[in-house]
Order: C-alpha cells, then sequence, then structure tokens
C-alpha cells in the first residue's frame, strides 16, 4: 500500500506533441499517454550524454540503441485505436517586418528630421560609413559640449552601484526643403535602467501650449511687437542633478589608463528620467533673476514690464520666443540668456514647432502655415498626387463600429495599414493651425484599435482635403479692438455605437482661431438642449483660463474682462441664466451646473447667435462646401492671396 512521502511521478520518454489537445505525448511501459504537465530533465540528460565520449561512437551507438525503441513505439501508437500522431513545432507564418514609423519628426524652429535609412544605429555603423568622417566630428562637437558644461567626472566605481549605459544616437537635421544641413551625434543616457528613488525621483515638466502661443503671436499681431527666436544649444546639459547618477563611458572615447572608471553625472543628460525638469528648473531660476514673473496659468510663459515697455518670453523645451515693444530691451534679453546658457540666435521667428510664421507688418496680419509638414505627410502616404478633397467629412457619411473587421482575413489585411499612423500625424496639423479638421479627427480616431476599409477611405479623403487646402494660413488681424470671442454648439447624439452627442467650441481673438475642441461627450443625453447645454459648460471654463491667461498678461483692456459665449440653442442660454429646476434638466449632472456659476461671478457672457452665422457648426458635424468654405474662412483660414 503507498503512502503520501511516496513518489507520485513516473520517468517517462517525450516523444512529441498531441495534435488536438494541449500537453505532451510520453512514452512508458510499451505504451503512448497524454499528459498536461510534465519535469524535463534536460541539465541531467545533456550532462549524462556528453560527458567524455567521442562524438562520433555517440551516434553510432544512438543508431543501435534508440531505433529499436522508437520502431516499437511506432508499433504501439499502430495499435492504439486513437491513432496518436506526433507532429513538428508549429511556428507562425506570419511576415515579419520592423515596425510603421512616422518617417519623419518635427523639431523646434522649424527644422525636420528625416528618417533616413542611411542613419547609422550603432556607433560601430557610424565609424564604417562613408560619411565617418561628419559623424565623428558630430560625436566630437558632443563631447565638446560635455566638457564645456563639466557634464560628469571619472570615479572608481563605487562599490554596489551598477552604472546604467549610454549610446550615441545618429540624425541628419534637415532644412524645410530636406536639404541635410548638419550631421548630429547626440549622446543618450539609457535612463530606462533608472530605478526610482534611487537616481530618480520627480520626473514631470512642463511646456508651453500651443494655444498659449497663438494668443501671444495674436496679440503681437495687433500690437505690431516684435517676434524673435532662440535655440538652447544641448539645454539638458544644464540641469543640475540632485541624485548620485553613475553613467558608462560613452563608446569611442575611453582612453586605456581609464577604462575602469565610470561617469558620475553632475549635470543632465539627454535620456535621464529627470533631465527635462532638472532643465526647465533651472532655466526658471535663470530668468526670474532677469526680472521676469511667471505666468501663474502658463508656466511656461513669462512676463517683464518696465513703464510702457513689455517684454513676453515663451519656452518650448529648448526653443524660445521672445516678443515686445522694445528692440533694446530684448537685445539685453538675448544677452542675458546667452551669459547664461550657450544659445543659438534665431534673428526673427520665421517657424515655431514646425509651424511657418508669416507677418505683414505693414498691415499687421501675421499668419500660421503648416504646408510644408503637410506636404511630408502627403508624400509619406503616397497621397502627394490623390485628387483634392472639398471637405475633411463628407455631408452624409456615418463611421461605426459595425463597419470594424470581423474575421482574421480582414484584421490582417487592415494591419498592414498604417492608420494610427496617419491619425497622429493629421492630429497634429489638427492641433496647430487647422481648427476645420477638429470633427474629422474626432470621429476617425476613434477607430484606430480595429479599423476597417471604410475607416480608411474616411482618414484618405482628409487627406485629399489637405492636399486641396495645404496652403492656407491661419490669420490674425484686421480687427479693430482686442476681444475674445467664443462660440459653442452641439450635434445630437452623432456617434452610432453608443448614441452620445459631439461638443465644439472655439474662441477666436483678432480675427483668428486661438483654442478650439471638438468630442464626444461622456454622457448620454435626451435632448437638443441639454447636449448644448454641456457643450456650453465645457466652453464656459475654457473662457475661464483664457481670460485668467490674458489677465495674467497684464496689458489686456478691460474690455476683456467678461467673455462672450455665442449659442444658437434658445433652450440652453436659458438653463444658463436661470438655474431652475425643469422636468426635462433635472437629470444633468452637478459638474455641468458650473457655467450657471461662471455668469454669476461675470467672467462669460452668453448670448445668442444664428445657426448661419455659428462658426463652430464645422466642428460638430459635416456641412455642404459651401457653408463649410465660410465658416473656416470665419475662423480665420485663408489663402494669403485673400489676405485684407
Amino acid at each position: 500500500m503507498s503512502t503520501k512521502l511516496e513518489p507520485k511521478s513516473e520517468k517517462c520518454t517525450f516523444v512529441g506533441y498531441p495534435k488536438e489537445t494541449k500537453g505532451y505525448y510520453f512514452y512508458n511501459e510499451n505504451k503512448v499517454f497524454v499528459a498536461r504537465t510534465g519535469v524535463f530533465l534536460e541539465k541531467e540528460f545533456l550532462t549524462n550524454s556528453g560527458k567524455g565520449r567521442n562524438i562520433e561512437l555517440d551516434e553510432v551507438q544512438q543508431q543501435q540503441v534508440i531505433e529499436p525503441e522508437v520502431e516499437r513505439i511506432s508499433q504501439d501508437i499502430e495499435e492504439n485505436p486513437t491513432d496518436l500522431e506526433t507532429q513538428p513545432l508549429r511556428r507562425s507564418t506570419r511576415e515579419r517586418h520592423e515596425p510603421e514609423r512616422y518617417g519623419f519628426l518635427v523639431t523646434t524652429h522649424g527644422d525636420v528630421i528625416l528618417v533616413d535609412q542611411d542613419e547609422p544605429k550603432t556607433y560601430q555603423e557610424a565609424v564604417a560609413s562613408p560619411d565617418s568622417e561628419k559623424w565623428l566630428e558630430a560625436m566630437r562637437s558632443e563631447m565638446d559640449s560635455m566638457s564645456e558644461n563639466q557634464v560628469w567626472t571619472l570615479v572608481e566605481p563605487p562599490e554596489g552601484i551598477k552604472p546604467i549605459g549610454c549610446k550615441w544616437v545618429f540624425k541628419k537635421k534637415t532644412d524645410m526643403d530636406g536639404n541635410v544641413q548638419t550631421y548630429k551625434g547626440r549622446l543618450v543616457a539609457k535612463g530606462f535602467r533608472q530605478i526610482h528613488g534611487v537616481d530618480y525621483d520627480e520626473t514631470f515638466s512642463p511646456v508651453a501650449m500651443i494655444k498659449s502661443i497663438r494668443i501671444l503671436l495674436a496679440v503681437a499681431a495687433f500690437h505690431d511687437y516684435e517676434i524673435w527666436q532662440m535655440d538652447v544649444k544641448t539645454a539638458f546639459l544644464n540641469g543640475k542633478l540632485e541624485e548620485d547618477v553613475y553613467m558608462t563611458q560613452p563608446e569611442g572615447f575611453v582612453t586605456p589608463e581609464d577604462a575602469r572608471m565610470v561617469c558620475k553625472l553632475q549635470k543632465s543628460i539627454y535620456g535621464l528620467k529627470q533631465a527635462s525638469r532638472s532643465w526647465n528648473l533651472r532655466f526658471n531660476e535663470a530668468i526670474q533673476e532677469f526680472g521676469f514673473i511667471r505666468n501663474e496659468d502658463e508656466p511656461c510663459v513669462y512676463k517683464k514690464f518696465s513703464g510702457s515697455i513689455v517684454s513676453f518670453l515663451v519656452l518650448y523645451v529648448d526653443d524660445i520666443l521672445i516678443i515686445g515693444n522694445d528692440i533694446p530691451t530684448l537685445q539685453s534679453i538675448k544677452t542675458w540668456l546667452s551669459s547664461c546658457f550657450s544659445m543659438k540666435d534665431l534673428g526673427e521667428a520665421a517657424y515655431i514647432l514646425g509651424v511657418k510664421i508669416y507677418r505683414d507688418r505693414s498691415r499687421r496680419l501675421l499668419g500660421l502655415s503648416q504646408s510644408t509638414y503637410i506636404d511630408k505627410v502627403l508624400k509619406r502616404f503616397s497621397m502627394e498626387e490623390s485628387k483634392r478633397g472639398f471637405l475633411p467629412m463628407r455631408h452624409g457619411i456615418s463611421l461605426s463600429k459595425e463597419m470594424c473587421p470581423s474575421t482574421p482575413q480582414e484584421r490582417e489585411r487592415m494591419s498592414q495599414i498604417p492608420y494610427a499612423s496617419a491619425i497622429g500625424l493629421i492630429i497634429y496639423a489638427m492641433i496647430c493651425t487647422r481648427p476645420d479638421l477638429s470633427y474629422a479627427m474626432s470621429m476617425t480616431s476613434r477607430y484606430q484599435a480595429n479599423p476597417s476599409e471604410s475607416h480608411w477611405t474616411a482618414v484618405k479623403n482628409i487627406l485629399k482635403y489637405l492636399r486641396r487646402t495645404k496652403d492656407v494660413f491661419l490669420v490674425y488681424g484686421g480687427e479693430e479692438e482686442l476681444r475674445i470671442k467664443g462660440y459653442t454648439d452641439a450635434s445630437f447624439q452623432t456617434d452610432k455605437d453608443d448614441s452620445r452627442s459631439q461638443s465644439g467650441f472655439v474662441f477666436c481673438l483678432n480675427g483668428g482661431a486661438v483654442s478650439w475642441k471638438s468630442s464626444k461627450q461622456d454622457t448620454v443625453v435626451d435632448s437638443t438642449i441639454e447636449a448644448e447645454y454641456i457643450a456650453a459648460s465645457e466652453a464656459a471654463k475654457e473662457a475661464v483660463w483664457i481670460k485668467k491667461f490674458i489677465t495674467e498678461l497684464g496689458f489686456i483692456p478691460s474690455i476683456l474682462h467678461v467673455v462672450d459665449l455665442y449659442c444658437d440653442n434658445n433652450g440652453a442660454i436659458a438653463q444658463a441664466k436661470e438655474p431652475k429646476s425643469h422636468q426635462r434638466s433635472k437629470h444633468i449632472l452637478r459638474r455641468f451646473h458650473l457655467i450657471r456659476e461662471i455668469i454669476d461671478r461675470g467672467d462669460v457672457e452668453i448670448c445668442k447667435v444664428i445657426t448661419d452665422e455659428n462658426i463652430t457648426d464645422p466642428l460638430t458635424k459635416p456641412l455642404a462646401q459651401q457653408k463649410h468654405d465660410r465658416h473656416t474662412e470665419s475662423l480665420g483660414i485663408r489663402y494669403v492671396s485673400d489676405w485684407s
């Protein structure tokens, strides 16, 4: 009689895999059976079969000893009525390929970095390439910057500390026409090996919002201010580290006498988790020493007043805009910055974040364009010779999850289409200069997880529309007074999947849109009034931020103390002005009633506008072309020939 302490397993021979079930085929005592689990003695097998034996002799013995056993096994399987069979390991037949890339990256002050197949991936590839001298020169320049900024000191490796690695990243920097300007070799730390609480803690770092930049540019156009631009060379190398971080020496620059040493970082370096934060703290400290005051609602916007002289500074990582009305003062700011950091003076601003800035100072007009960026997007998806589309989304087009692929074959076919890449690239244009794309992008971006041919056709229609309108500008200027105007609208139950409505708002300053949004509401409503009321509430909150931001700038006249918000629904306006308990509104969530408080304290005044003059219409629904073009022109989207 067996006891619980006796072995429960049996020693068997593994012979294969079953075809119709999970598990393994094992052979023992002249029979083959299936088991779901097993412990494989691989180490013992390899040790016993190879210790002190001749390989050729071992092969002969295997033929003499093992083959009869395999023959017996096969006979036993043939006699088994289940007709068990072994089969080879199953391997995926899917074609392997590199993941889709955007094809290019937009960097600061208008530079475009192309993903070039000739760019080396490693140090060895760089020194072996035909452009090795240029890459070596770029690396030596980077090492000089490290030395000038005293980024690290060489020390003996501390006991118990494993330094993080580093690598060289190589890029060819091109101008807006695609011509190679410089070869860039950047030393990047492998920050993914850092440990929270050991060599890094906080990582958050703010950047200027694009809508803040648009507001300041609209103000600068109205007052005819100077707009200058500077770039910080190796910005992240200026940040001071509070933690002890050790890094291996960069490849190609290790001397034999220092081979066992490691770099103890004194300053931040690209790739560290806290690098951006360290740089932002260092810049904030320096610029406030010069008398600038940080904006409370936008921590990367600074102001400085001296009598009638006003100066503004906008920081976006390492890109700086300097705006003001006095040239000597602006020049002194440049001199101060150059004394604190290694700077590159770019003169009058021409590009910011890949957006072209065009000015007609005689008429106080300023335009923003992304035509070069859009050209590259079209080329990326082979749409540069496509037909020109008239609308971003045609009237009557309705997208839903019912269109999504339902079979493995359809999903496999759609997996080869760069749907998400196209969405991401078009959204960047929408965020910067193209509010007319907002509704189309809100609709198409919902299906990135499982897009269909119909969804992809809708995206291609947006690209066709961009081909026709790629040369338009978002124009500021031509207004007699500097006044914010807001518009809000909603479209009832536009989403076919969950019956939710679409909200939209846009705020204009000095003749052009400075802030906009089109999004699906996060609650289901049962009336148009409720949808419009929710949309107005979201717009009112944006109006409060814009008012606070502009007031913080310190020079805006009193006419902006109240922001006009235009709505085309009388019921929603009544709900916002009169906080009464209505039968059809008692279920509205409390947070949407915030608009009543905003109106009561005088931040926003909600006004009636007829539907045909509500310029938010293109942000909530497809329109006929004539109406769409009229509204987009009211948003400030115009061709240069139409500037007037």
